[in-house]
């Protein structure tokens, strides 16, 4: 049946919703790059709250998602912004989500990796408060029996006066932590308190301190999640990195070169469009398995438009798509998200995403998708 979707700026036009999915390859390991899906965690509508309240849960949904995503043989980062740490989920729901999840994972076999920051701290803080505030975090997490992802810190942003308040924290960070960490730089983009992140907003200068980190301790740095949305940039520092350093990519704008690589090396993943996209990326990782990377690209590189759609500006409202495109792929009933941020997005934003997803084939029962969207355009009062 035809849907009316809106259009910016005004009226509407037609859209014929493809009437069969896309036939996914039977699930397997993927062997060639290591890949996290950063999952969303799924809201509980039935929950009287309010959106500077503390976040309610929906558990059984959410972690029901981790084990689809698991069964596709990727591996879960939990507890990171597509969860909204900082956005509507607080340390204390997210404690509980990486306990949860991280049980999870122990019955099904599933990988893990759990993000660390200091978002327990409300206010300015001291560096004596930023350092246990991590190491509070770091060690829910290694006690969880999770891989640590040390997260940047807004508190540290805001109170380093230079590079050296980084090297002394993370220093610190990565001498007592049990088992190699990755870590994060996630861009200003992402989250514009982060803005000279590594103590300088010139990002060449903060590259080369990043690096210092690293090359100090390359024992406990199992890789870094880069999160600039720079494909060269990203390039080139992974040349850099110590051997046996992984770098994961978390660039949702090229993805598809990142991993593929190059003749001197190529990424791994931690993405949130991962999420959305789960079934169809373990599919195309287990195509490149076998040395195709072509045929590693015909599958991912269509993708790429309903990612960038996803994660424009402003890029940190990126999780609501994600969501959105979750009920409407039939993983959790309805669309709210924790601390209301389902209304963070237009609604010809919202339709563009499900026009783009369903063209992808990314949903199970496409009818059951038209019915969603066709109710959510309802709700909006776009005639149908």
């Amino acid at each position: 049946m035809t849907l009316h979707l809106p259009v910016p700026g005004g009226g509407t036009r037609a859209y014929e919703p493809r009437t069969e999915p896309l036939a996914p390859a039977a699930p397997g390991p993927l062997t060639s790059r290591t890949v996290f899906s950063a999952a969303h965690v799924v809201a509980d509508p039935y929950a009287d709250t309010t959106p500077d309240g503390p976040a309610a849960v929906d558990w059984d949904a959410t972690l029901a998602f981790r084990r689809h995503l698991w069964s596709h043989g990727l591996g879960v980062a939990e507890a990171m912004d597509t969860a909204q740490r900082g956005m509507g989920l607080d340390w204390a729901g997210a404690a509980e989500l990486i306990r949860r999840s991280a049980a999870e994972a122990k019955a099904e076999g599933g990988r893990i990796a759990c993000g660390v920051g200091t978002d327990q701290l409300t206010g300015p803080a001291t560096p004596r408060e930023i350092r246990a505030a991590y190491e509070e975090q770091l060690a829910v997490v290694e006690e969880s029996g999770a891989q640590a992802i040390l997260m940047a810190s807004r508190a540290l942003a805001a109170a380093a006066a230079g590079p050296e308040d980084y090297l002394d924290l993370y220093g610190h960070l990565l001498r007592q932590a049990s088992e190699p960490v990755v870590l994060h730089w996630l861009g200003p983009m992402f989250d514009p308190a982060l803005e000279g992140y590594w103590g300088s907003v010139d990002l060449d200068t903060a590259t080369e301190t990043f690096l210092d980190v690293i090359a100090a301790h390359p024992d406990k740095v199992d890789g870094v999640k880069i999160s600039l949305l720079d494909a060269g940039r990203e390039i080139a520092l992974r040349r850099r990195l110590p051997e046996g350093v992984r770098c994961y990519t978390g660039d949702d704008f090229h993805y598809p070169e990142l991993i593929a690589g190059d003749e001197q090396g190529f990424s791994h993943a931690l993405l949130g469009i991962f999420d959305p996209l789960g079934p169809l990326a373990a599919e195309a990782v287990r195509v490149l398995d076998t040395g195709d990377t072509a045929g590693f690209r015909k599958l991912l590189d269509p993708t790429v438009a309903l990612s960038r759609h996803l994660f424009e500006p402003p890029t940190r409202y990126y999780k609501t798509g994600v969501v959105l495109l979750a009920w409407l792929a039939g993983h959790q009933d309805h669309f709210t998200m924790v601390g209301g941020l389902h209304s963070a997005r237009s609604l010809p934003h919202l339709a563009r995403a499900y026009e783009l997803a369903d063209g992808l084939g990314l949903f199970p029962d496409p009818s059951r998708a038209e019915s969603r969207m066709r109710s959510l355009l309802t709700v909006y009062g776009v005639p149908q």
